[in-house]
């Protein structure tokens, strides 16, 4: 088998609060992998004690419950990764140092990208903000506890995921990356209004840059199929983790998939509501037919060791 259930190690034993985690199935058989990167919801103390706003609220930025929709991809042989510690602590889907220069005391190295339209946001690499605005620190912090958290949790994870990514390539000669994410109901109103009831899914290929188009026409298709409402590359095309594992001419393929979180949860509360099984149920069946047709469509060798 390529991979198997690993965790973080510190000092050669094991980590029993690592920053991330892969779940990886008996037998790999599967082209894909499956990753979880904003769904992490455990708290450093220290980052409690830094932030002026209760875990509800810095959990207004988390994509709620994501990992455990698709959780069924480890049951059809294919792994995920997902993050433990929470997007409002570090955004893994951004470059390593899109940094805000007003959260910092001192001046940040020249390498730093501290003017993307992410970082004016206050959702940079290290967020200032979670998604309703509100300002996360009591005040400014050293940018070497940025540097610690991307050196420690940021670089590590994204080599993890490089790592499980090429396995697949090295093995098949083809592999695509979904990339699990959530969005709140409100997210597309203002580029799909006459879509009733709001849109469901966003798929995002970066506008064919990132995936073969007969894979996310596949992916559309197929979660259409179940009744949902799919918009593509509106208002979310991909993000960090897509563009910068989406090479199709090269056999590596990435989608983005956002989930409307209305449909399995309460916005205000968190919590789980009746249509949580109900949308685990559909991406059970969605799953088992995406591997299906990648299995066919890349027509891999033994992906499992003998």
């Amino acid at each position: 088998m390529i991979g198997g259930n690993r965790h973080g190690t510190r000092d050669g034993m094991p980590d029993p609060h690592p920053p991330f985690e892969i779940l990886s199935p008996e037998e790999w058989t599967a082209p894909a992998v499956f990753n979880s990167p904003h769904s992490g919801r455990e708290f450093p103390e220290a980052f409690l004690r830094q932030s002026r706003l209760p875990r509800q609220t810095l959990r207004k930025s988390e994509d709620c419950y994501v990992d455990e929709l698709f959780l069924s991809c480890v049951g059809h042989g294919a792994p995920m990764l997902r993050a433990r510690v929470p997007r409002s602590y570090i955004d893994l889907n951004r470059e390593p140092y899109e940094l805000d220069p007003r959260m910092f005391s001192g001046e940040l190295p020249g390498y730093a990208n501290t003017s993307s339209p992410r970082v004016a946001g206050g959702l940079g690499t290290i967020p200032r903000i979670v998604s309703e605005g509100e300002e996360i620190y009591r005040g400014r912090i050293d940018f070497a506890e940025a540097r610690q958290r991307i050196e420690q949790v940021y670089l590590p994870y994204h080599r993890t995921l490089s790592a499980l990514t090429q396995a697949v390539h090295a093995k098949v000669g083809d592999v695509l990356l979904v990339d699990c994410h959530s969005m709140p109901a409100s997210a597309s109103a203002h580029v799909a209004p006459q879509v009733s009831g709001g849109v469901d899914i966003v798929l995002g290929d970066r506008f064919g840059a990132s995936c073969a188009e007969d894979i996310a026409s596949f992916v559309e298709h197929e979660l259409r199929s179940h009744g949902l409402r799919v918009l593509r590359n509106k208002p979310y095309a991909g993000g960090f983790i897509t563009q910068n594992h989406g090479s199709p001419h090269r056999g590596q393929h990435a989608l983005q998939v956002e989930i409307n979180r209305s449909l399995y949860m309460n916005e205000a509360t968190l919590e789980k509501t009746a249509g949580f099984q109900e949308m685990r149920g559909i991406l059970d069946r969605f799953i088992a037919a995406l591997l299906t047709y990648l299995e066919q469509r890349f027509a891999p060798r033994q992906l499992a060791a003998e």
